[in-house]
C-alpha cells in the first residue's frame, strides 16, 4: 500500500486568540490564495511582541530557546526582550546543542553568563523532573517561555525538551507560555510507527508518530491534556498568523536557523524522520557531509543498492549511486558508497515510508549490514516490530503496514488539538 500526503485530510481550526488554553480548534481560518504577494508567516513571539507583551506584564520570566529564536529580521529574541524594558527577562534555559548552539549531538554549554546580555545561561539537557524542577526554583523565575523551531519528528529532543520543561514547571508551580513556529515539512499529516511506552527514551518520551504533524504549540497542548493530566502546568501557547498546515518551510517568509548542527536546511527536515533511522546501524547517516540525512553509506556498499531503492518506485523521491568521505561521526576520513536521497516532489513524498524501503534495500544488497549492537533503531522507531520484521525478510509494504492501526488511533487524537487550517 503506497502512503502519500495528497488527499490526506488533517482537521485544523484558525489561528485563533493570542494565548490559547483549551483543547477544542478554533474556527476554520479563512482561506487565501497562496501566491507571491502572501504576506509572511507571524511566529507567536511576533505575535507576542505586536502584543506589547502583554502576556508576560508583571513577571519574572525565562526562555528556553537556542539559535532558532530569531525574529524575521534575524536578531534573537533573547537580546530583543532583554533591551524592552516592558519585559523583565532574568534567565535562559538552554536545550541540547546550547542556548547559543555551540554543542554537537548529545552535548551542550553547561552553566554560564551569557557574555551578549549577562542573563544567568542554565543547562537543562538530559534534566527531567524534580531535578528540571530545581533548576526552575533556583532562577527565581514565575514564567517560562519556549520558542524552538522544531523539526517534525517524534526523535528530535527539543520536543522532548519541552515536555520535560512541562512536567518540571508544573511541579515547580511556574506557568508556562509556548510561542509557536511553523512545522517545517508541513503539517498535514501523522506518519510512521507509533511508540511504544516500553522504548521511552530522550528520542522519544510518549505515544506519538514518528513524524507527528503538528507545531510545537499543538503538541504542548496534547501533551498537557493526554500526558501530563493528572498534574498538569498552567500552560498558554500563543499561535503564528499566516500559517497553514500545507505550507512548507520555504512558503512561510521566515529565515532558516539550522536548530542544530546537522538539520542546515528545510531539506534536511524534509528527509530526516525517514534517514534518521540509519542512526540505528552501522551505515553512516551522513553526519561529517554537507548534505546529512541525505547521503548514507557504509565501505563496501555499491550501485546496487540505489538501484534498489529506485526500485522500489517510492512516491516523490529517486536515489543516486553516491560516494563521500565524512569529517565526523561513522568512517570518519573514509571514502564510502551509498545514495543520496533526492526528493523530486515533496507533495507525494513519504520520509518514513522512504527511510523504511532504504533500510530493507540495504539490508538485502549489502552482506555488511548490522544493526548498532545496542539496538538503537527500536528507540527510533518505538518498538521492535521494524526490526524484527526486516530481519525476517519483510517487505517495505509489510512493514508499513504493521503500524497503520496505532497510527490511526494517533491521529484521532491529535485532530482535537490543531490550531490551524489549509
Amino acid at each position: 500500500m503506497n502512503l502519500s500526503r495528497r488527499g490526506v485530510l488533517a482537521a485544523g481550526g484558525a489561528l485563533g486568540a493570542l494565548a490559547a488554553t483549551g483543547s477544542a480548534p478554533a474556527a476554520a481560518a479563512a482561506a487565501s490564495v497562496r501566491d507571491r504577494g502572501r504576506p509572511r508567516v507571524r511566529t507567536g513571539f511576533d505575535r507576542l511582541a505586536a502584543d506589547g507583551y502583554r502576556l508576560l506584564r508583571g513577571r519574572r520570566v525565562g526562555i528556553v530557546t537556542n539559535p532558532t529564536g530569531v525574529t524575521a529580521d534575524v536578531r534573537h529574541i533573547v537580546d530583543v526582550m532583554h533591551e524592552d524594558a516592558r519585559v523583565n527577562l532574568t534567565a535562559v534555559f538552554g536545550p541540547e546543542h546550547g542556548f547559543r548552539g555551540t554543542a554537537q549531538a548529545g552535548g551542550s554549554e553547561g552553566r554560564y553568563d551569557d557574555p551578549a546580555t549577562g542573563l544567568p545561561v542554565y543547562d537543562t539537557y538530559l534534566k527531567s523532573g524534580r531535578d528540571l524542577a530545581d533548576v526552575f526554583t533556583a532562577s527565581g523565575v514565575d514564567t517560562v517561555l519556549f520558542d524552538i523551531q522544531d523539526a517534525g519528528a517524534r526523535f528530535y529532543t527539543y520536543i522532548w525538551t519541552l515536555y520535560d520543561c512541562m512536567e518540571a514547571a508544573a511541579l515547580a508551580g511556574k506557568r508556562l507560555v509556548v510561542l509557536d513556529r511553523p512545522n517545517p515539512v508541513t503539517g498535514r499529516a501523522a506518519l510512521g510507527p507509533v511508540l511504544d511506552p516500553a522504548f521511552a527514551t530522550f528520542v522519544g518520551r510518549r505515544e506519538i508518530a514518528q513524524a507527528h504533524g503538528m507545531t510545537v504549540a499543538e503538541l504542548a497542548l496534547f501533551f498537557n491534556a493526554e500526558f501530563l493530566h493528572e498534574d498538569p502546568v498552567r500552560l498558554e501557547v500563543v499561535t503564528m498568523s499566516g500559517w497553514r498546515r500545507s505550507d512548507f518551510f520555504d512558503e512561510t517568509g521566515l529565515p532558516w536557523v539550522p536548530p542544530s548542527p546537522n538539520m542546515p536546511t528545510p531539506e534536511t527536515a524534509l528527509v530526516y524522520s525517514g534517514t534518521c533511522l540509519f542512526e540505528g546501524t552501522n551505515l553512516s547517516e551522513g553526519r561529517g557531509t554537507t548534505r546529512p540525512f541525505e547521503l548514507l553509506g557504509a565501505e563496501g556498499v555499491d550501485r546496487h543498492w540505489a538501484a534498489a531503492a529506485n526500485a522500489l518506485r517510492l512516491p516523490g523521491v529517486a536515489f543516486r549511486e553516491a560516494y563521500f568521505a565524512p569529517t565526523f561521526s561513522k568512517f570518519q576520513g573514509k571514502t564510502v558508497g551509498g545514495v543520496q536521497v533526492h526528493v523530486q516532489d515533496r507533495e507525494v513524498f513519504d520520509p518514513v515510508r522512504t527511510g523504511i524501503g532504504l533500510l530493507v534495500t540495504a539490508k538485502r544488497t549489502w552482506s555488511g549490514f548490522a544493526w548498532r549492537p545496542d539496538n538503537w533503531i527500536d528507540k527510533l522507531t518505538g518498538n521492535t516490530r521494524v526490526r524484527t520484521m526486516i530481519d525476517a525478510g519483510a517487505d517495505t509494504d509489510a512493514v508499513v503496514a504493521a503500524w497503520q492501526a496505532d497510527l490511526t488511533a494517533f491521529r484521532a487524537k491529535r485532530r482535537r488539538y490543531l490550531r490551524y487550517g489549509g
